[in-house]
């Protein structure tokens, strides 16, 4: 019934079934080759914006410094208002330590209050330190547009980092700042001195201050610009030895003298600044200096922390009045406890909606709020008055201050009702901190018109048991000097066109800030 395959098909079908299994395994061979795998090979891999960090996290917080934003702030102000050298020289450079705050926060704050009355014309920081954790070749910056902080994000500036870029010394390595401190720990001083600003961060390993100082040189010449270097010095001496090398080190600075790499963590970055100020003219100023044993009270092994600024000659100061001084003081005030200030307020408010005084208490506060204030306390509601009380002069701590005005402004302005707790949410307040009062002579009223500053004087004005009071921010609603003194006169009960040369005028100045400003 079935057919015999002769030997001759046997060799003829065996041929085929060969020739079909090779081209079998050629297909599979074909497939894991080059359908399974991408043409690209992974040497040629680069990044793609979606898998960049755009933001370097902050990597030393609770280590180096408090991890608490309210902590980390109340921490750098406390710093910043130390007792420092008042220069009153614009800095171009500086060299500040980077240790752990409770080593090297006090001798680095000194030099960044230098930073204060410069703080909008700042723009651009260049941030120099030494890698401590990856072997640099040469400088690295980072791809990341923001390095974070407790304080908040601040912005890199990406056009200066990719001019950078193209020189064979600088080169994006991301690696070499993830941990690194050295430049992290400057930014919440720089956060707290600095109004709007960029920083370009740099760490370097195996460069010399030559090369750096031939491309940074350039960048200087922007006055918006600040350099900072990031240096400590001598490390693991004994007391003794570390301020014998360390006072040499001083002296070598200010005579330009350049640095062996011994004196100091930091030394490229440290003769780089050398270098650099003497191109520009720039004269340094030793700010403070100190070391580890100072704080531990070990003495074996010490390492050793200065800070200095480069400046040229200040411009001429013009005298300050009176008035314009304490303006300034006043301002300085304000800037280092403005959270405190507003806090204060705002607890104040919460408890008078239901009758309640709060009285700061001198263990939740700094010392300084318990110096003597004159303060007004202003709510508005839905962009109109709702009560303004304050006090004319200094006679109490200006915590207690603001919360007694605070609480007044609420339930004691005799023009509205006491404020109720669901007015609240609806309700926001600004605070006036008072100068002292300065009298204004005047023949008639057009001569007083004449000594009247808009926008800046407060007035008072007395008239037997009269008196009226004006905070510069009536100004906004009062224009016209005529028709700010006339409204004046009516608040202190006489006609708008009264005048006597009985009657008294005092000019005082404000500072203000707002609760929208916590």
């Amino acid at each position: 019934m079935f057919e015999t395959l002769e030997p001759k098909d046997w060799c003829k079908w065996s041929v085929i079934a060969i020739i079909i299994i090779a081209i079998l395994l050629l297909n599979i061979w074909f497939i894991n080759k080059h359908i399974s795998s991408n043409p690209e090979k992974i040497s040629n891999y680069s990044l793609r914006d979606t898998d960049i960090n755009k933001t370097r996290e902050a990597a030393v917080a609770g280590l180096f410094y408090p991890a608490d934003m309210y902590q980390l702030e109340r921490e750098v102000d406390k710093y910043l208002q130390l007792s420092a050298p008042k220069l009153h020289r614009r800095p171009h450079i500086m060299i500040v330590p980077h240790a752990g705050y409770m080593y090297s926060a006090e001798v680095a704050a000194k030099a960044y209050q230098q930073l204060l009355p410069f703080e909008k014309e700042i723009e651009k920081v260049l941030i120099l330190g030494p890698a401590h954790r990856v072997p640099v070749k040469g400088v690295a910056l980072s791809s990341a547009e923001y390095f974070k902080t407790p304080l908040g994000d601040v912005a890199v500036n990406q056009e200066i980092s990719q001019k950078l870029a193209a020189s064979p010394l600088f080169e994006y390595n991301n690696l070499a700042h993830k941990d690194e401190h050295s430049l992290e720990v400057q930014l919440p001083f720089l956060q707290k001195t600095l109004k709007n600003f960029s920083i370009v961060p740099m760490v370097y390993g195996e460069a010399t201050s030559e090369e750096i100082v031939k491309a940074l040189h350039p960048l200087l010449l922007d006055n918006r610009t600040l350099l900072v270097i990031s240096a400590d010095l001598s490390h693991y001496l004994d007391d003794a030895t570390a301020r014998v090398v360390d006072e040499q080190t001083t002296k070598m600075v200010e005579s330009g003298t350049p640095l062996d790499e011994h004196r100091s963590c930091g030394s490229t970055g440290i003769n780089t600044a050398i270098s650099l100020a003497k191109k520009e003219g720039l004269k340094p100023f030793l700010i403070d200096m100190s070391n580890s044993g100072d704080v531990s009270g070990s003495t074996a092994s010490v390492v050793g922390y200065a800070s200095w600024i480069f400046a040229g000659e200040p411009a001429p100061k013009p005298k300050l009045s009176n008035l314009e001084q304490e303006v300034e003081n006043i301002e300085n005030f304000v800037r280092h406890n403005k959270n405190d200030l507003l806090q204060i307020v705002k607890r104040a408010l919460d408890k008078a909606v239901n009758q309640k005084h709060y009285t700061p208490d001198r263990k939740d506060y700094p010392d300084v709020l318990f110096n003597k204030g004159a303060t007004f306390v202003t709510l508005t509601k839905n962009g109109e008055l709702r009560g303004c009380i304050g006090s004319l002069l200094p006679n109490r701590a200006v915590a207690h201050d603001l919360a007694q005005n605070a609480f007044e402004a609420a339930n004691k302005d005799s023009r509205f009702n006491p404020l109720q707790k669901d007015e609240l949410p609806e309700t926001s307040f600004s605070l006036s901190f008072l100068t002292g009062y300065e009298k204004i002579e005047a023949a008639n009223e057009d001569d007083l018109l004449n000594k009247i500053t808009p926008d800046l004087d407060g007035l008072v004005l007395r008239d037997g048991n009269r008196q009226g009071l004006f905070l510069p921010s009536v100004w906004k609603q009062l224009p016209n000097k005529k028709e700010f003194l006339s409204n004046l006169k009516i608040k202190a009960g006489l006609s708008p066109s009264y005048w006597s040369n009985n009657m008294k005028i005092y000019r005082f100045r404000t500072v203000e800030i707002s609760e929208n400003e916590i």
